[in-house]
């Protein structure tokens, strides 16, 4: 198979969005695959506004339309909404063209919690960005029932995986752990008032709180906790080390769709503490108890209360957790994603005017 992946979010970006697509590139390559990456480093490009990580393509459509035609794909995956994916969509819609789409992020959340409008305003664009897609790609059954009653009926699911060659207790504990009270609760993530970190910093536990990653609010939140240690952003075998050592992850985010790092942690042998929100809901469940059928040992805790849930995934067994996380495969995510894919016709694509 030939694939055509567009996404505007895309490496040295470093989050769950661009973690899912490298690691479902690669599986397609290893697999024998043939996959065009269509991607900001191709293109001139400005940082995002409020999050200059994040580098917006500067581009007309018809030369992504031109790229395209000049990989001749099976088959077109658009992965997120912004200018390369609009692009995308267009030469798709022109041509009426069959092309699959993916919801990795709440976008109108997130632009409401940096802006302070409703997120309502936004959902306007997301409907008319996915409503010609075939399939909507979605990580969880929640996340495809709100689409729904949002006017997005039309989702197949795309769970995610977790590398187990990689995180495993069996890493050492960080070295910036040694000397640190314990319990130490880890929060793994981009630091951004989207993810909700200060409730995590603010919350009144015992022990020590060890924030990882980096964002445009890390200088204030290091200012503002001194007494917080901020290991900034760590990857590879230092991840895995510092998901290892910790005794719980704490996972405050209101508004992602499914939370990688949840599972990363849960194979690392940590149990995980979330709110009773899509994404802790949909990994560790209601009662903290998973969501896998037939599993009852718990392997996380989820209150209103961020601090009784971080209490309640204290308890937890890290051997329950390790074997909780091996039903997240990649494997299966990778069969998901190609059986959502949507084949394009036999006829060559068709050629773009000057």
């Amino acid at each position: 198979m030939k694939l055509t992946l567009v996404t505007d979010a895309w490496t040295p970006q470093v989050n769950g969005v661009v973690r899912t697509l490298v690691t479902t590139v690669e599986a397609l390559k290893a697999a024998g695959h043939h996959v065009q990456t269509i991607t900001p480093s191709q293109f001139r490009s400005v940082p995002c506004p409020t999050y200059p990580e994040i580098r917006l393509a500067l581009t007309r459509w018809r030369k992504v339309a031109r790229m395209i035609r000049k990989f001749e794909p099976d088959a077109i995956h658009i992965a997120t909404e912004g200018p390369l994916g609009i692009a995308a969509r267009r030469y798709c819609v022109r041509h009426k063209l069959p092309f699959t789409t993916a919801f990795h992020t709440r976008f109108p959340d997130y632009v409401s919690a940096r802006t302070g409008l409703s997120p309502e305003l936004f959902w306007s664009y997301l409907r008319w960005f996915h409503k010609p897609s075939r399939n909507i790609l979605t990580a969880t059954p929640r996340l495809a029932a709100e689409l729904a009653m949002r006017g997005l009926p039309h989702t197949v699911l795309w769970s995610r995986g977790v590398d187990l060659s990689l995180f495993s207790p069996r890493h050492a504990p960080h070295p910036a752990y040694a000397n640190l009270t314990r319990p130490i609760m880890l929060c793994v993530g981009r630091v951004a008032v989207e993810k909700n970190i200060e409730t995590f910093l603010k919350a009144p536990v015992p022990g020590t709180k060890v924030v990882v990653g980096d964002g445009p609010a890390l200088e204030r939140l290091k200012r503002d906790y001194p007494q917080v240690t901020f290991l900034g952003a760590l990857h590879g075998d230092e991840l895995a080390a510092a998901y290892a050592g910790a005794d719980v992850l704490a996972f405050p985010s209101l508004t992602d769709t499914f939370g990688l790092v949840m599972v990363e942690a849960l194979a690392s042998g940590v149990p995980v503490a979330g709110f009773p929100v899509p994404g802790p809901l949909d990994v560790i469940g209601e009662d903290g108890r998973g969501v896998v059928p037939g599993w009852i040992a718990p392997i996380g805790g989820v209150d209103p209360d961020f601090a009784q849930a971080i209490s309640k995934a204290l308890t937890c067994a890290r051997a329950d957790c390790q074997a909780y996380a091996r039903h997240f495969s990649w494997d299966a995510a990778i069969a998901q994603f190609i059986s959502a894919l949507q084949p394009l016709p036999d006829p060559p694509l068709p050629h773009e005017e000057a």
